[in-house]
C-alpha cells in the first residue's frame, strides 16, 4: 500500500522503490510518528472529520502499534515505504476504514517535520545526559589533583607551571559551551511544523496552539512554505554534536601524547588500552585515537548536510530525505564515545613526580621578567633582560647562575632566586580563571554550584 498511486498506471520500478525508500532509517521515528499521529486525530477529531467512534477506535489502534513494536512484535511488509505508510498500513489492519481518515489534511511533508523534531526534542536531553557524566569525571579527577603541578604548554613547548587541575578543568568548559549550545537549539527544534499540510497548510479550522501544546512543543511555525522544509535545526544539531566531537577530540590527542614514554605524564588502565599483535611491550591509546578519528566523521556529516541543503528550491524536496541519517549516526556516535572517555579518564594514573620533574626553571623565565616589573622596570625591558638571562645560562639552570652575573643583566637582588619556586608561581596566579589553588578551587564551586 502506497500513499499516493492513485494516479498512477503501473508500479515503481523495483530498483526505484529501493531507492525511494526511507524505512531503514525512518522507522527510528516510529514512537514519535504514534505520537504525532495520535495528536493529529484528536485535531481531527475536534473540527468534526472524527467522529467519536472514529477517534476513539484510531487511539486504540495507535496503541495497540506502540505496544508491539516496544515489544519488539511490530512486523514491517515489504510495501512500507517509510514509517508513515508502515503504520498507517497496520493501523487498517487493525481498525479498517477508519484508519484511512488519519491524513485528512495531512502530508508527510509536515509529518516527518514533525517526528524529525519531536525526536530531536528526546535527543536532546539524552545527549546532555551521558556529556555530563563525562564532565563530572573531569571534576572529580580535578579534586582528586589537589595542588599537583604540571607543566603548561604552548604551541606544544613547555611554557609556564600549572596546576594539574587546572588543566583537567580546561577540558570541562568547552563541554559546558557545547551543553549551552544545544540547550539553546531546544527552542529552534520545538516549533511545530503539523499543519503546514504539504506547503500551504489546511482547510480545516485545525487549533496549533492546541496540537503543540498536546506534543509539548514551545511555538507553532509562522509560515507553512518554510517549516516543511526546514532543516536548519538538523545543520544546527550536527554542528553541536560536531564541535563535541572537535572538544573531545583535542582531550584526547592530549591525552594521547601524555601517556607516551616521551611525556610519561599519565597511564591508561589496562581496562581501556589495547596491545600489539606483534610487539608484546605496545600498550596503545585505542579508545583515544578513535576518538579522536571520529571527530573527523563529525564533521563529515555536517558538511554532507550542509551541501545536501544548499540551493535547494522551497518547500520540500526528496533531498531531504537525507537529513535524518547523519543526524541519527552522529548522535549514535557519541553515545559510543562518551562513556567510554568518562571510564577512561575516571581510571587514568597520574604520576606527579614526573610532573612535577617536567617543570624546569626556564619555565619561569616570566617570573623573573615580573619580578624586575615590580621593581620598577617597564616589561619589555624586563622581557629583554629575562631573555638574557636565559641566553647567558645557556643548557644549565637558571638557578645555577651567579648573583653577580645576575646585577650584570639588571636590577636583581639575593631574592630574585625566589622566583624559582613553581608553587609560589602557581600561587600567584590569583586571578578569577588563573590556576591558583584557590582560583581552581572557586572553580570546581561553581561547577557544583557551591
Amino acid at each position: 500500500m502506497t500513499l499516493w498511486g492513485g494516479r498512477f498506471s503501473s508500479k515503481l520500478n523495483d530498483r526505484a522503490w529501493d531507492l525511494n525508500s526511507s524505512l531503514l532509517v525512518d522507522q527510528r521515528l516510529t514512537l514519535q510518528d504514534i505520537e504525532g499521529s495520535r495528536a493529529w486525530a484528536g485535531a481531527i477529531h475536534q473540527v468534526g472529520i472524527l467522529s467519536d467512534k472514529e477517534h476513539s477506535s484510531i487511539c486504540v489502534g495507535l496503541a495497540a502499534i506502540r505496544e508491539e513494536f516496544t515489544a519488539g512484535r511490530f512486523s514491517f511488509a515489504p510495501s512500507d515505504e517509510d514509517i508513515h505508510t508502515a503504520i498507517e498500513r497496520r493501523l487498517t489492519e487493525l481498525i479498517g476504514e477508519a484508519a484511512g481518515k488519519l491524513h485528512t489534511g495531512r502530508s508527510r511533508n509536515d509529518q516527518v517535520a514533525t517526528d524529525f523534531r519531536l525526536w530531536m526534542l528526546e535527543a536532546i536531553p539524552a545527549l546532555t545526559t551521558t556529556m555530563s557524566d563525562l564532565q563530572s569525571a573531569l571534576v572529580e579527577q580535578a579534586e582528586l589533583a589537589g595542588e599537583t603541578l604540571m607543566p603548561g604548554y604552548t604551541h606544544l613547548q613547555r611554557a609556564q607551571p600549572i596546576l594539574l587541575a587546572h588543566w583537567w578543568l580546561s577540558h570541562y568548559w568547552p563541554l559546558q559551551r557545547d551543553q549551552e549550545r544545544l540547550q539553546d537549539l531546544t527552542k529552534r527544534v520545538s516549533v511545530l511544523p503539523l499543519g503546514s499540510g504539504a506547503l500551504a497548510g489546511v482547510p480545516f479550522d485545525i487549533d496549533r496552539l492546541a496540537l503543540a501544546k498536546s506534543l509539548g512543543f514551545a511555538e507553532v511555525s509562522q509560515n507553512s512554505i518554510d517549516v516543511v522544509s526546514d532543516r536548519d535545526f538538523a545543520a544546527e544539531y550536527l554542528f553541536c554534536t560536531t564541535m563535541i566531537g572537535i572538544h573531545l577530540s583535542k582531550l584526547a590527542e592530549q591525552v594521547i601524547l601524555f601517556t607516551t614514554a616521551e611525556f610519561g605524564l599519565l597511564e591508561l588502565s589496562d581496562a581501556y588500552a589495547t596491545g600489539s599483535s606483534l610487539m608484546p611491550q605496545k600498550k596503545n591509546p585505542d579508545v583515544f585515537e578513535l576518538t579522536r578519528g571520529k571527530a573527523g566523521t563529525l564533521i563529515g556529516l555536517l558538511t554532507g548536510l550542509l551541501a545536501v541543503l544548499k540551493g535547494l528550491p522551497s518547500t520540500y524536496d526528496k533531498d531531504l530525505q537525507e537529513d535524518k541519517a547523519p543526524v541519527f549516526q552522529a548522535t549514535d556516535t557519541l553515545h559510543a564515545i562518551l562513556p567510554v572517555l568518562a571510564g577512561a579518564l575516571r581510571t587514568i594514573k597520574v604520576k606527579p613526580v614526573r610532573l612535577r620533574n617536567a617543570i624546569d626553571s626556564t619555565m619561569l623565565a616570566t617570573d623573573l621578567a615580573d619580578y624586575l616589573v615590580n621593581k620598577g622596570v617597564p616589561f619589555r625591558e624586563a622581557h629583554a633582560m629575562a631573555g638574557q638571562v636565559i641566553r647567558e645560562a645557556g643548557d644549565n639552570s637558571l638557578e645555577e647562575i651567579s648573583l653577580e652575573v645576575y646585577q650584570k643583566i639588571g636590577p636583581f637582588d639575593e631574592d630574585v632566586f625566589q622566583v624559582f619556586d613553581p608553587r609560589m608561581s602557581v600561587q600567584k596566579k590569583n586571578s578569577i580563571g588563573g590556576t591558583s589553588p584557590q582560583s581552581v578551587k572557586y572553580q570546581i564551586q561553581r561547577i557544583k554550584g557551591e
